[in-house]
């Protein structure tokens, strides 16, 4: 059907480590459960209610893969956007037909963002904390009036 559109946005919690497998042609495959939850106030009682829905993740992006090997965690708040869909396989034990609906981030497509803080160890060691401080004490120039020279009218 042209124009149809399967895209599947989440922002939520990992409930478990991500699952690393590997294929046989060596690629990797990264299985992530996430809780997503809905809040609202009970109009009967006046309670505050909660539902978590969990969603299973499969990561087939190499990419993507190796920064959820490396970053994520149970408890890890992420936004993703994948596809739904839904596989089928038979039971070896009784014979029977199984389902199951994923959300997929394919080898091109799909998007992985770890929101909130990353730990101090986790923070990229390309420069120390004195080359940081370091930066922010050189001199700033006026660039702002050499630019105001330039314009043509």
């Amino acid at each position: 059907m042209s124009g149809s559109v399967n895209k599947v946005t989440l922002v939520g919690n990992l409930g478990r480590d991500p699952e690393i497998r590997a294929m046989q042609n060596g690629d990797k495959i990264v299985q992530l459960s996430i809780a997503t939850s809905d809040r609202w106030k009970d109009k009967n009682s006046g309670e505050q209610r909660e539902r978590t829905e969990w969603h299973r993740v499969v990561i087939f992006n190499d990419a993507l893969g190796k920064i959820a090997e490396q970053y994520l965690k149970k408890g890890s708040t992420v936004y993703l956007e994948g596809q739904l869909q839904t596989r089928k396989w038979t039971d070896q034990q009784s014979g029977q037909d199984k389902y199951t609906t994923e959300v997929v981030l394919q080898r091109y497509r799909g998007e992985l963002t770890l929101l909130g803080s990353r730990p101090d160890n986790q923070i990229n060691n390309e420069y120390n904390k004195s080359e940081i401080d370091q930066s922010s004490e050189l001199p700033v120039s006026n660039i702002a009036s050499d630019l105001d020279d330039e314009i043509p009218f």
